[in-house]
């Protein structure tokens, strides 16, 4: 008996160009990401099917292999293919500086004349030049996959997974993390093509599944409505006085936290540090700490902003912290979890949070605000984006009134438990990808 015959097997195919962007970015090396690494909507969704009886293969690219590379995520058990990234695309990432880049000039610098219209075309190329498409074929049949999820719908991979798809009478899926932009003027015209012939798509907020079927003319039969697992028993409630004490926080202190990926802005980082401007303002003389746990592109900004604060009293971990039980620790030093973000797909820090029993204070932006869809009976607060000044008093509000936070810390909790279980998520999709 194969072992595609023990359990069907899904393929969850990374839409990254290379998976080094990711892993530098946030200054996690391969041998962690193999090693240590869990979190982020990946990790949720391989214990959810793991769970359910399917055997999931991450897929992803790199230009550091010469030859596909298998090895088994420790943590998970989940087998882990590195593609090699085609020549062709190796050659245009040395001469496109930033073929992430939605504006020209910020991909290709300050080229011009004919140089910048064959860079630019390169620009819009790009995307499509970095799946090795006869090298996935074959690892999909090695693997015994039986359906293909991708990480984004609105991505080039995804567009070139369902050919691939079809080719190999593999149904393809993708999932809604947050990627709802493009990259190439490819992709409008590619991009219906794929939804039309695309088995299924998950989508957890319902602005976002309101967005694709008024402008893909998606059925609503193809869009199953669910949210991103998360660990109940690995995510819960954990002594705050030992964590204080590692974290050198006074246990008096009102705490506020955050963590993540550092995006500055589109995390909405600025409008964290001026509501906590005025949180400490109107708190004079009061012990407070603002914790943040992460690291990314902008750190420098980060850290420039934090200098120039008029209290010392902002405690940041830059690093990206892959240990779920140090992270866990981290959450359980804070009363409050603030998740200022301008922009998410569906967010799994502030689920996070909330399993581990912290109430929180969150922007209304699309994705968060289906977490928090009763607002204070699921556990938090919503206030609007952009606002600091409402989210400087919303978090305010909760380090001066403890019955309050903790009621709605409690509520948070079973929120967790009631709508993000693996157990339950695992059954669904397995019944969505597998019939």
């Amino acid at each position: 008996m194969t072992r595609s015959e023990l359990k069907p097997t899904v393929a969850l195919v990374d839409w990254t160009h290379l998976v080094e962007d990711f892993l530098d970015n946030t200054g996690v090396t391969l041998e962690q990401f193999r090693e240590e690494m869990l979190g982020s909507w990946l990790f949720g969704y391989i214990d959810a099917l793991q769970l359910a009886g399917v055997r999931p293969v991450f897929f992803s690219v790199s230009a550091r292999v010469e030859s596909t590379l298998r090895f088994r995520h420790e943590p998970t058990g989940a087998t882990v293919c590195i593609l090699p990234a085609p020549k062709a695309y190796r050659v245009t990432r040395r001469l496109v500086a930033n073929p992430y880049a939605i504006r020209l000039d910020s991909a290709i610098g300050d080229a011009s004349g004919a140089q910048r219209i064959a860079l630019g075309a390169l620009k819009h190329l790009a995307p499509y030049l970095s799946t090795p498409l006869v090298q996935l074929a074959r690892e999909l049949r090695a693997q015994g996959c039986r359906a293909i999820l991708c990480q984004d719908y609105e991505h080039a991979r995804f567009d070139e997974c369902v050919v691939v798809g079809r080719a190999l009478r593999l149904p393809v899926f993708a999932t809604f993390q947050g990627g709802d932009w493009q990259l190439s003027r490819l992709e409008p015209l590619l991009r219906p093509l794929a939804l039309r012939y695309c088995a299924g798509l998950i989508i957890a907020t319902k602005a976002e599944a309101e967005r694709v079927r008024a402008s893909y003319r998606v059925p609503a039969r193809k869009i199953r409505r669910l949210f991103n697992p998360v660990d109940l028993e690995g995510w819960a409630p954990t002594d705050r006085g030992e964590s204080r004490k590692e974290l050198g926080i006074p246990l008096e202190a009102g705490v506020a936290a955050w963590h993540g990926r550092l995006d500055y802005e589109v995390k909405g980082l600025d409008l964290l540090l001026d509501a906590w401007e005025g949180v400490c303002r109107e708190r004079a003389g009061r012990e407070l700490r603002l914790l943040l746990v992460g690291t990314g592109q902008h750190a420098e900004i980060l850290r420039r902003r934090i200098a120039a604060l008029p209290d010392a009293n902002v405690i940041w971990k830059d690093e990206f912290v892959h240990d779920r039980a140090l992270l866990r620790r981290c959450l359980a030093a804070a009363d409050v979890y603030v998740f200022p973000s301008r922009h998410e797909g569906f967010p799994v820090a502030p689920v996070e949070a909330m399993a581990c029993g912290l109430p929180v204070v969150a922007s209304s932006a699309p994705g968060i605000a289906d977490i928090l869809d009763e607002d204070e009976e699921s556990g938090g607060i919503l206030v609007p984006p952009e606002d600091a000044p409402a989210l400087g008093r919303a978090i305010g509000s909760l380090l001066d009134d403890e019955r309050r936070r903790l009621a709605l810390g409690k509520r948070a909790r079973r929120r967790v438990e009631a709508a993000f279980s693996p157990e339950a998520i695992g059954r669904e999709l397995r019944a969505f990808l597998f019939g």
